[in-house]
């Protein structure tokens, strides 16, 4: 595909050609207004909610596993983790110390040495920042460094720390010391868009609220190198609207579209300047019952609300882009239970609600929902459950919202002011199971992203069990799966499964080098790849 200048550097080249009219008119355009291969990623939702690599935990994992990197990056196709910032690495006494050697000669991008006592210090504070995905680092006791380039983690429990710092989240080695950074002002200097990172692309602008939200230049001094043909440049465009991105695609205006929608993905199938993939996920779109709040802390209300849900149909609506639900843990994790898969169930419905006493011949009941603005899975989810709803004398307030918008309803201080039902996308932040439990329902205050409210000191025993059990009994971490998600989805009813996705990604035909990695969900490693000429 044909490259093109985005509009500021297009400005650029015509103010050149302007100061530089025989240049321009010779058809030799100045050496300053020579293109820059840019790979354009159009995204549907809000790109950073949170600068900081310590607390980071939703969608800006598109653009900052491009500028941060972890000791280890995990591979769900051959279900093993490759160095990255770590050469090589090894366990001892039963997998309680786990040594890491460090890659030499890497910078981070204020120019600092990458040595294992700036590693040391990374981790650290992402621990004392207790962010969303600091909880990876729970197994460690103390770490030691004994050269330069060793890193040595003592555990308080056998642990995958090989998996685990593969993290897309909460695993970033980043200096904690950036040159002219007063000790206490680096969260303060990371969330006005600076970085300390030492992957391929560091933050050159962030527009705020604006199309064209994020663009990343190549780093120079990056270890990896830049022989042969790369992007020089990532922009991320905050596309909501669908048919929008599908034009933009079209029109070669942008290289990447994480997801369309089922219509549009099988049409660029045939669309010859485009390519695709179809991959199996670790992700799922789960609906969260308001526990603690409103009509729906009657539990016979949300049990009955699962039962209204018609999982077959949306399925067969969505045209192979979702697979089943089999309980919280998609299938390929370890806890994926096939018997845990709902099915509609209206008789079962209507008679919850009649003893609750709603439904037909009963009390009327609304229910406000929130879900994510110009994704159409959602939409059509929503449209099927308000129409099954309304047949059982319920009606859905449902308001398409950006991400930040519908997060900020569901933290509201007041429990009163939080939206009935919140629809919201998981994955897992390494490979397993536990990030589903220990984020989604363990109680906490504040809240974070434990959105049905659940308070179970029962259910939070049993997840503060599992970390425990991953490494040395694998049966009894199943057991403890299989108790906690018939207790949370059956007895609870605090959530609602409804999908696995199936990345469905469209992209420039003329990109090589492209693989789905879904253990980084929506994360293009640009640098892997090769514009076309």
């Amino acid at each position: 595909m044909a490259r093109r200048l985005r509009l500021p550097a297009l400005a650029a080249a015509l103010a050149a050609c302007v100061a530089s009219v025989a240049g321009c008119a010779s058809g030799t355009p100045p050496a300053t207004t020579a293109l820059t291969p840019t790979f354009t990623y159009s995204y549907p939702l809000d790109v950073i909610t949170d600068w900081d690599p310590a607390t980071s935990y939703s969608n800006e994992l598109v653009a900052l596993q491009n500028v941060y990197e972890s000791l280890t990056r995990y591979d769900p196709g051959t279900g093993t983790v490759k160095p990255q910032l770590a050469t090589s690495w090894s366990s001892t006494a039963g997998g309680l110390t786990w040594t890491f050697h460090l890659r030499e000669g890497v910078r981070f991008h204020d120019g600092n040495p990458v040595t294992a006592q700036a590693a040391k210090a990374a981790i650290a504070r992402t621990i004392a920042a207790q962010g969303g995905a600091a909880y990876i680092w729970g197994a460690v006791s103390s770490i030691d460094t004994p050269d330069p380039h060793t890193l040595v983690f003592h555990l308080s429990y056998a642990a995958p720390m090989d998996v685990i710092a593969s993290s897309d989240y909460g695993a970033y080695v980043y200096d904690t010391a950036p040159p002219g950074v007063k000790p206490g002002a680096l969260k303060s200097w990371l969330e006005a868009a600076h970085d300390t990172g030492t992957g391929p692309y560091t933050v050159a602008d962030w527009n705020q609220g604006q199309e064209a939200e994020v663009t990343l230049d190549a780093f120079p001094g990056y270890w990896g190198g830049w022989s042969g043909r790369h992007y020089r440049q990532v922009v991320f465009d905050h596309t909501p609207d669908v048919t929008t991105a599908w034009q933009t695609l079209e029109t070669g205006d942008v290289d990447f579209r994480s997801q369309l929608n089922p219509e549009l993905f099988k049409e660029a199938t045939h669309f010859r300047a485009l390519g695709t993939q179809a991959t199996a996920s670790l992700q799922n779109l789960i609906a969260f019952f308001n526990t603690a709040a409103g009509p729906l802390t009657d539990v016979r209300l949300r049990q009955a609300v699962q039962n209204a849900v018609d999982y077959d149909g949306l399925l067969a609506a969505l045209h192979g882009s979702v697979g089943p639900a089999q309980g919280l843990i998609p299938s390929g994790l370890p806890g994926n239970d096939p018997a845990l898969t709902r099915h509609q169930n209206l008789p079962l419905a209507r008679k919850l609600l009649a003893e609750a006493g709603y439904g037909p011949g009963g009390r009327h009941l609304n229910l406000s929902l929130t879900y994510a603005q110009g994704d159409d899975a959602q939409q059509l989810f929503v449209t099927l459950l308000s129409s099954d709803l309304q047949a059982l004398n319920i009606t859905v307030d449902a308001r398409p919202m950006q991400w930040n918008a519908q997060w900020a309803q569901a933290k509201a201080t007041d429990p009163a002011h939080r939206q009935d039902i919140l629809l919201m996308y998981w994955y897992a932040d390494y490979a397993s199971a536990y990030s589903w439990f220990v984020n989604l329902f363990h109680s906490a205050q504040p809240v974070s992203f434990n959105l049905s409210y659940l308070d179970d000191p029962v259910v939070d025993k049993e997840i503060d069990a599992i970390p425990q059990l991953t490494a040395t009994d694998p049966a009894a971490e199943r057991a403890n799966y299989a108790l906690l998600q018939r207790q949370l989805l059956e007895q609870d009813a605090a959530a609602a499964p409804l999908f696995v996705n199936t990345y469905q990604r469209v992209y420039a035909s003329g990109i090589t080098g492209y693989r789905d990695n879904p253990a980084y969900p929506d994360v293009v490693f640009v640098h892997d790849l090769e514009p076309s000429p």
